[in-house]
Formats: structure tokens, sequence, C-alpha cells
């Protein structure tokens, strides 16, 4: 398939085939910029190039889009199954400032085993490749009507993203490239992998990409850590703020610390009081996502009241905080619920 290769390796095999070497950026205007996954619709190549380009590359994608759904916040979510049956889920999300954010996926489950993510609970079962996590972005991509097109990106689906991280940053080379999308509008969340976060600051720094970086801390102790991120118990949270901090020192952006709020469980005022201890003089900001509930899991969304107090207490502690508002509850829009209800239902 097309997005299989590199654009160097694209321009490589169409001298091969004897095509005009400015017939790539033809084909990638339809493929980015035309939302077109069909070599045939592509009019202003000649029928013969066409035909050539099929017979080499077969299509543009690889997958199939299996469900579709779409929420009455406009949020819209795809299941997209890959070719050896493995599915995976993306959610194409909107806001009234007019950012139109993709969230992608980079694993087929998830070996982190957070207790409030319904990614993990089927276990991992492998990485995606460079051309499975392109894909995502440009299907979402082709949901919004011309000329609308993608803002942000997140990497904030299925899977760890710093455990596949080179075909990552290979189809983020193609997506913000082929989608004219800045690199500071792209931000990769990990639940904190020390080496990974380090070799993601050693690409930034050669390539000059700068990523935004989300590590989802979710406490403020190991002792709690450890219960909500089980991967907490391989590196604790000082490992992982010293990588963070290695990653501001070396790249100059700042990190972004998401912390999911769990009524009763990581909202109590000891909490606001060890998160500022952690974070007031660290370059951050702390990401309040109130929880998307998973009924497995069985943990209660955070009240209004709940959000509010928590937000205020680490504001008069001198932390910049966000609040990220839940969307797709209708859709089983928070990560890995779309593909375990369809695995529940065969």
């Amino acid at each position: 398939m097309f997005l299989d290769f590199t654009r160097l390796e694209q321009a490589s095999i169409l001298t091969e085939l004897g095509l005009p070497s400015f017939k790539l950026g033809q084909v990638r205007r339809w493929v980015f910029a035309r939302k077109t996954a069909d070599f045939g619709m592509m009019s202003d190549i000649s029928k013969e190039h066409r035909r050539i380009l099929t017979e080499r590359f077969g299509g543009v994608f690889q997958g199939t889009e299996i469900v579709h759904t779409k929420a009455s916040d406009s949020t819209e979510k795809l299941l997209i199954e890959w070719t050896d049956g493995n599915r995976v889920e993306c959610v194409l999300l909107r806001d009234d400032r007019n950012h139109r954010t993709a969230c992608i996926s980079t694993q087929v489950g998830c070996a982190m085993g957070c207790v409030f993510c319904a990614s993990g609970m089927d276990g991992f079962v492998r990485n995606l490749n460079r051309a499975e996590i392109l894909e995502q972005i440009l299907r979402l991509n082709a949901l919004l009507p011309s000329p609308e097109r993608l803002t942000h990106l997140v990497v904030m689906g299925t899977g760890e993203p710093l455990l596949n991280l080179d075909a990552l940053l290979s189809a983020l080379d193609d997506a913000t490239d082929g989608l004219d999308l800045s690199v500071r509008r792209v931000t990769i969340s990990t639940v904190g992998i020390p080496t990974g976060i380090r070799n993601l600051a050693e690409s930034v720094v050669q390539t000059g990409k700068g990523y935004k970086l989300a590590v989802s801390l979710h406490a403020p102790n190991d002792e709690l850590r450890s219960l909500i991120v089980p991967q907490n118990r391989v590196s604790g949270i000082d490992d992982i703020l010293r990588a963070t901090d290695d990653y501001f020192d070396q790249t100059g952006r700042r990190v972004t610390f998401e912390y999911i709020l769990i009524e009763g469980l990581n909202d109590q005022p000891e909490h606001i009081r060890q998160l500022v201890v952690l974070l007031k003089h660290r370059t951050a900001i702390v990401n309040v996502i109130p929880l998307n509930p998973v009924r497995e899991w069985g943990f209660p969304p955070p009240s209004v009241s709940s959000v509010k107090r928590f937000v205020a207490g680490l504001e008069r502690g001198g932390l910049q905080v966000k609040v990220r508002f839940r969307k797709g509850d209708t859709i089983n829009a928070a990560c890995g619920q779309l593909r375990r209800s369809r695995m529940q239902q065969q």
C-alpha cells in the first residue's frame, strides 16, 4: 500500500516505474489535501499512470472501517480492522475554538494496565506500523468537509506511544508534512517511560521537530500511582520527573502532566498538596481530566464541585492548570471502549 512507504521511498518507487518526479507531489496532494484514497479518482493524473500506481501499490489504505459513530457533541469515532483481523480506534474531536483534533492509537491493546482505562483490559497484542498510524490520521481528516482539515493531533489513543516510537515518528513526519500541520500542535502522551522520554528528546534535538510531551501522572505519590498505573512499579515518579526535566532542558518544551480525576480516589486535599510540591518548581502544565467511566472498572467520575475544588487548590499552589472536559460519552469514545464492546458482541 502507498502509505507503507516514506516520501523518499515513494519517490524512488515512482522513478523505478518510469513516472516523472512531479507525479509524487500530485499523488500526495490527492491523498493528504484532497482526502482521496483511490488512485482511480486522481483526475489530473493520466489513466495509464493511475493504472501503474494501482498495480504497484494496490491502494492507499490497508485497513477497513467497520464502525463509524458520531455523538451529539460532534465527536466522531472510527473502529478500523487491519488485514490480520486486529482492530484499533481513533477519534475526531471538535470544539468551539474551531479546533479539529485527531486522537490516534499506536498499538493494538495495551500492556500498561491503567485501572481506569478499557484499552489494556484484554492485554497487549502488537505494535501498529507507520502506515496503520498514518491511516488513522487521514481517515479522520477525511471526515471533515472541505476546506476544513485537522488542526491538532494527539497521540492519546490505545497503546503506549514511546514503546513504538520509531513507527510513530515516521508517521508523524509524513502527517505534519502532508497536512501542513505544525509540530507544535502535535502532542504525544505517555504513561511515563523514562528511556522513551529521553529517546524522544534526542529525536527532537536531532530533527528540530518539537512535539509536545504529555505524561499521564494521575497521582502525586508512588503508592497511589502504582495502584492506578501499574507501570509505576517499574518506573516511579522520581525517575519519570528526572526524565521530563531532561526533556525540558534539552528541547525547551514544557511538559504537560495529565491527571485523570477519580471521585474519592485521587482528588483529596492531601493529593492537591502533594501535587503542588512535586510540580511547583517545574515549568509545566497540569491537565485535569474528569474520568470518562468504564463500566467494568466501576470507578465514578468526579462531581463538578470536586473538579472545581481540585483545580482551585492547584492554582492556589501556583500551578498552571487546564481542564479537559469529557467528549463522546454516548459513543464509547474513551480509549478502548468501542473495540472492547465489539469484541464482546462476537
